[in-house]
């Protein structure tokens, strides 16, 4: 039975993010695929919806979710090929939200103005 630990949050976080980026994947192949209708076809009119704020909203949740999903895929690459990795995979999640932290700030930070300031 799960308690909530970090093991729970760890598999919760790890699952979201990766369906997260999968339907962000999806809907990048469908809408550079529309590039093939031309000039005056809809990807032009698609494009407009990129520059709305829920949609920048959502690109900065895309980017700290391949940060975590990144960092939190090599914490279960260690926990599944060595014998120590299970012991410790409390302190190891820590880490992966440290370390995202860490990343994920510097990246923000730049990237705020940019996506917010500019239409």
């Amino acid at each position: 039975m799960y308690r909530g630990r970090e093991g729970q949050w760890a598999f919760v976080l790890h699952r979201l993010s990766g369906v997260a980026l999968a339907l962000y994947l999806l809907l990048h192949v469908l809408d550079i695929s529309l590039v093939m209708y031309g000039p005056e076809g809809p990807f032009n009119a698609f494009l407009a919806f990129y520059h709305q704020w829920p949609f920048r909203v959502g690109l900065l949740m895309v980017i700290v979710a391949v940060i975590y999903h990144a960092f939190n895929g090599l914490r279960i690459i260690i926990m599944d090929f060595t014998d120590w990795g299970v012991k410790v995979q409390g302190p190891l999640w820590y880490g992966v939200l440290a370390v995202t932290a860490v990343i994920g700030i510097p990246v923000l930070w730049k990237i705020l103005p940019e996506i917010f300031g500019g239409a």
